[in-house]
């Protein structure tokens, strides 16, 4: 069963649930099996995110980060591990490879319009707010 590793974590640890040990090379991604299906709330997400112990040591972190689990899925959760290292490393069954974060969502009721209220940003984007 997934647990929190401290008192005060935000996130349950995801481990690798894989009959044997595993080499993952440099730039290689793999789909990790967890071994566990849940069923969240309606109204709740779970966000699953890297380690951040396994991308700084080694190297190794998750594509699509956050991955968003919805509601209404109720599938094995995979990971998609990538090695963004330059050496190849090893992973054991039962390795944490990710975290997994619960959070309310809020679903946004979309009405279609002529025009934008103006802004000071206006349009904006990519470094429009300065770099430092």
């Amino acid at each position: 069963m997934p647990r929190y590793e401290s008192e005060a974590a935000s996130g349950v640890d995801l481990r690798a649930a894989i009959p044997e040990a595993l080499t993952l090379g440099p730039c290689e991604r793999i789909l990790l099996p967890t071994g566990l299906s849940i069923a969240i709330p309606r109204g709740f997400e779970a966000q699953i995110r890297p380690r951040s112990g396994l991308a700084m040591k080694l190297g190794l972190t998750l594509l699509n980060s956050p991955g968003t689990i919805d509601a209404d899925y109720r599938g094995e959760l995979k990971l998609l591990l990538v090695n963004l290292s330059q050496a190849a490393v090893n992973i054991a069954p039962g390795d944490r490879i990710g975290q997994m974060v619960f959070a309310p969502v809020v679903q946004a009721s979309w009405v279609e319009v002529s025009d934008l209220d103006a802004t000071q940003r206006g349009e904006g984007g990519f470094g429009h707010t300065g770099i430092k």
